[in-house]
């Protein structure tokens, strides 16, 4: 009888992953349909870590998210560093202002490449105040005009973008 109730709970976990229709529930229960509906919880939760695990960027978002959301404004979404000497290191500040009704919580800068080394402020950030977020960009690698980004992931709606321009000249 064990065999069966697991086999079946196996079968209904498999079947109500792959299943894209959302299907309600009876009023009877029974032990039985108690250990299908766990697996198939189970199945749905393991699943959901699996695919947070291919995606780094939804992990990060998530735990963004956790806190209660709240809204945030920039000085400006984009600077224009000119031109910058090759093998010059150059930082620009963006200052970020909470606008909503919860603390700020900035829990990551990231850069879309290594060149590019994030700086942000890590305590929350209170209704009205500011905070900053820092980019330094390593002109090493490059040659003429580049444009790079950030994402800022905080307890806002979505990720924040943030872009920079260079003119990297000998």
């Amino acid at each position: 009888m064990k065999k069966s109730i697991i086999v079946l709970s196996l079968f209904a976990a498999v079947l109500g992953v792959t299943s894209c229709e959302k299907k309600e529930n009876t009023e009877v229960r029974t032990e039985d349909s108690v250990i299908v509906e766990d697996s198939m919880a189970a199945a749905t939760d393991m699943n959901a870590e699996a695919a947070a695990a291919a995606d780094p960027q939804a992990e990060l978002i998530k735990k963004a998210q956790s806190y209660p959301l709240t809204s945030l404004a920039l000085s400006e979404n984009h600077f224009d560093f000119k031109s910058v000497k090759k093998g010059e290191k150059v930082k620009h500040v963006y200052e970020v202002t909470n606008t909503g009704e919860n603390p700020l919580i900035i829990s990551q800068v990231k850069p879309a490449c290594g060149c590019t080394a994030p700086d942000y402020t890590t305590t929350p950030i209170l209704p009205g105040q500011k905070g900053s977020v820092t980019l330094e960009f390593d002109s090493s690698s490059f040659d003429g005009l580049q444009n790079k980004q950030a994402e800022i992931f905080a307890n806002v709606e979505k990720p924040v973008v943030i872009t920079f321009s260079a003119n990297v000249v000998n």
